[in-house]
């Protein structure tokens, strides 16, 4: 903080830092916007400690980690938190949010302290990175004009079905890219549960392990997919679904 900022009483910025999707991609992926902030920011809020900290080691920004402050902001993170979390930021430090992989903000808890700072009259910064969301419409093939993501479908089987069918009949009636994702270890469920439901002329991209060095982006039909081997399981992967024109 400047002696101005101290003077006037003014309130540091909340920068929206992303982070990487696979490992050691981050010296290749990351804008120089993103190492200059994480190397002049000493107050973080972060979903994993340990992730965070090594993320911010594989910068190479030559920053002493155990000069810095975090603290922890996830899904169990509330409202009323807030206000001693985010306490240096009220003093005129600038602070940063971390989340686990990709880009806060965007199925993600740090919604919640943005939307904090907006209330507050902070300024919110985001910063562009990659986002498995975006990498995986981009890459698609499917209409870009028109989306949704849906973050996670239903665990229960039976409910995960009623949705994958309620996606594509919006698909079909709205012309509309649907995207979601799962928790990796239940990859490969999902993934069947799509050959078995949808359609299959509808059309279904796999983005697997997004950035990575065996990252895979593939868009066929679900016919098409019914005759492929593939293995999601544990491995981070986006799903996306088109039924339209």
């Amino acid at each position: 903080m400047s002696i101005y900022q101290h003077l006037c009483g003014m309130k540091g910025k909340l920068y929206l830092i992303p982070s990487s999707l696979a490992e050691d991609t981050s010296q290749h992926i990351m804008s120089p916007q993103v190492k200059e902030v994480v190397k002049n920011t000493r107050y973080f809020l972060v979903e994993e400690l340990r992730t965070a900290r090594r993320y911010i080691s594989s910068l190479k920004l030559g920053v002493i980690i155990e000069d810095l402050h975090f603290e922890i902001l996830n899904k169990k993170t509330r409202i009323p938190q807030l206000q001693e979390l985010m306490k240096p930021i009220l003093d005129g430090k600038d602070m940063g949010i971390i989340s686990e992989a990709g880009c806060p903000g965007i199925a993600d808890p740090g919604a919640i302290a943005v939307a904090w700072a907006h209330e507050k009259g902070i300024q919110v910064v985001p910063i562009s990175g990659p986002s498995s969301m975006f990498l995986a419409l981009m890459g698609s093939g499917f209409n870009g004009q028109s989306f949704a993501f849906h973050g996670y479908l239903p665990i229960d089987k039976k409910s995960r079905i009623a949705s994958i069918k309620t996606l594509e009949a919006d698909s079909v009636k709205s012309n509309r890219t649907q995207v979601f994702m799962e928790t990796p270890f239940r990859n490969n469920p999902l993934f069947d549960d799509l050959k078995n439901t949808l359609h299959p002329n509808t059309r279904l991209c796999i983005a697997k392990n997004l950035t990575g060095s065996d990252e895979i982006i593939q868009t066929k039909t679900v016919q098409q997919w019914k005759k492929t081997n593939l293995d999601l399981h544990k491995v981070p992967t986006v799903f996306v679904i088109y039924a339209g024109n």
